[in-house]
């Protein structure tokens, strides 16, 4: 269902560039952050994290996920090894502290009423980079918590860079107060839970033909649904069902 498995090698990582003083104090406030997101979880929403191994250590990642609470992707950010650099709507960024604050983590806005191609572009400078980028295909956070359909951009990308996918899936953060579109009520005690599935890669294109991006998001979609419990399937339960 998911594809062809990533291959088990690490990718060369490229050179080290000389880091800023700067870029030290973010790296030091992401840790930081990281490390307080871990342990405030654990003893708040139980979060839980599952397949932590299964993140290549070095070389580009595009890593996809389900969206349920403006703060997964500071949940998840915690739970994967590696720094992700997340592709965020751009009405987060309008908030003067929360928009700092996503920033300072990585994340960077995008245009959903258009082809963003200015983000586009800065994805795909972070992926030659050798980084992990975070991209949520639904576009927006569930309010029912049941997966929607995906958008077409993440296959696009992925094949565009032929980089490994690594499916992740976010459970319980509904639950989570601060958030514009939900209450927040009875949150304390529930469980979040984080589950990293295998990566693995695109088909290969046939030369001279356009991909069909349709049935790459499909895999991507699925290659979510298949680490998610079956109320969270949505639109995609749907179609197993079918099948």
């Amino acid at each position: 269902m998911t594809g062809t498995t990533a291959p088990q090698q690490s990718t060369p990582a490229p050179p080290k560039k000389r880091r800023t003083l700067r870029s030290r104090a973010k790296w030091a406030f992401y840790q930081f952050v990281r490390f307080a997101v871990q342990v405030l979880g654990y003893f708040l929403i139980g979060l839980r994290i599952k397949g932590k191994d299964h993140v290549p250590r070095n070389g580009p990642v595009l890593l996809v996920s389900n969206h349920l609470h403006n703060w997964d992707m500071i949940v998840i950010g915690a739970a994967v090894p590696r720094p992700v650099f997340f592709m965020g709507k751009r009405e987060l960024f309008e908030h003067w502290f929360f928009g700092w604050f996503i920033r300072t983590m990585g994340a960077f806005p995008v245009n959903r009423q258009a082809v963003d191609r200015a983000a586009l572009r800065h994805t795909g400078l972070l992926l030659d980079e050798g980084l992990v980028v975070g991209i949520l295909p639904e576009g927006t956070r569930s309010l029912t918590r049941q997966l929607t359909v995906g958008n077409p951009g993440v296959a696009l990308v992925a094949y565009q860079r032929g980089v490994p996918i690594l499916p992740v899936a976010i459970t319980g953060t509904q639950h989570l107060p601060f958030d514009a579109k939900r209450t927040g009520q009875h949150w304390f005690g529930r469980r979040v839970t984080v589950t990293i599935g295998q990566p693995f890669n695109l088909p290969l294109r046939e030369p001279g033909k356009r991909p069909d991006l349709t049935a790459a998001t499909d895999q991507i979609m699925h290659s979510i649904v298949e680490l998610l419990p079956p109320q969270y399937h949505g639109v995609y339960g749907a179609q197993q069902t079918e099948k």
